[in-house]
């Protein structure tokens, strides 16, 4: 399937999930925005891409992450769907976690996501979705993952409220979730070291099969908005 002339903003476009999803969305046909915390990369990949509309954004600053789909709206002529593929992991049992390393994990994990799909459902039209990845965590968090789960967890209860709240308006709002990958992600946690992880399934498949088909699925479909899960295992974007 082919999605020639829909708008996609790509949040996260310099992770492997929201980099891997912006390649394939864009060999489809879709004309992408792109936005990302590391300018360089975010430089380099919109060139990749044959010069896609890019902004940088900050995680921490929610306003701007809200921000995200109204300008993607105005850069691109109109919005058919957002991809959100941003997070950190962190590791570390409940009692040893430092505070600041607990509010940032709660930031770029739940407040962020949260933020830009909120700004989405502002703009986006009949017939549109949102997708954004949280996580396995959320279904079988280990020990030592008590603060990250919580904030994977924090996000999906939101998208599951928000994607009913959603269908009215005839937009869906997708819980993307990807089997643990083979990406290294869990290597580059802002605090700890990860549990043992079962062997990691191979980005691209995972992201066409659990990210991209339900997308396609969703913007080739143009009937009622169908909101809930895309798929189960971990999430985002990196």
């Amino acid at each position: 399937m082919r999605i020639d002339g829909k708008r996609v903003l790509v949040v996260g476009a310099t992770g492997t999930v929201g980099g891997l999803a912006a390649q394939r969305l864009t060999r489809l046909g879709a004309s992408a925005a792109l936005a990302g915390r590391d300018r360089k990369r975010l430089a380099g990949v919109s060139e990749a891409l044959g010069g896609r509309p890019h902004r940088v954004f900050e995680a921490y600053d929610l306003s701007a992450c809200e921000g995200l789909a109204p300008w993607a709206a105005e850069a691109l002529g109109g919005l058919d769907a957002v991809v959100v593929a941003l997070g950190t992991a962190g590791f570390g049992a409940a009692r040893d976690m430092p505070e600041a390393a607990a509010e940032h994990l709660v930031a770029v994990n739940a407040l962020a996501p949260m933020a830009v799909v909120r700004g989405a459902l502002r703009v986006l039209p009949p017939g549109s979705a949102v997708c954004a990845v949280t996580g396995v965590v959320v279904d079988r968090p280990p020990s030592g993952t008590a603060d990250y789960a919580a904030a994977k967890s924090a996000l999906a209860a939101w998208l599951g409220v928000a994607a009913r709240e959603s269908r009215r308006a005839g937009v869906a709002v997708l819980d993307v979730r990807m089997p643990h990958l083979d990406n290294g992600f869990a290597e580059r946690a802002v605090v700890g070291t990860p549990p043992p992880l079962p062997a990691g399934a191979a980005a691209a498949d995972a992201v066409e099969s659990h990210l991209v088909a339900p997308l396609l699925e969703r913007l080739g479909s143009g009937g009622p908005a169908r909101a809930g899960r895309a798929g189960a295992g971990e999430g985002a974007g990196r």
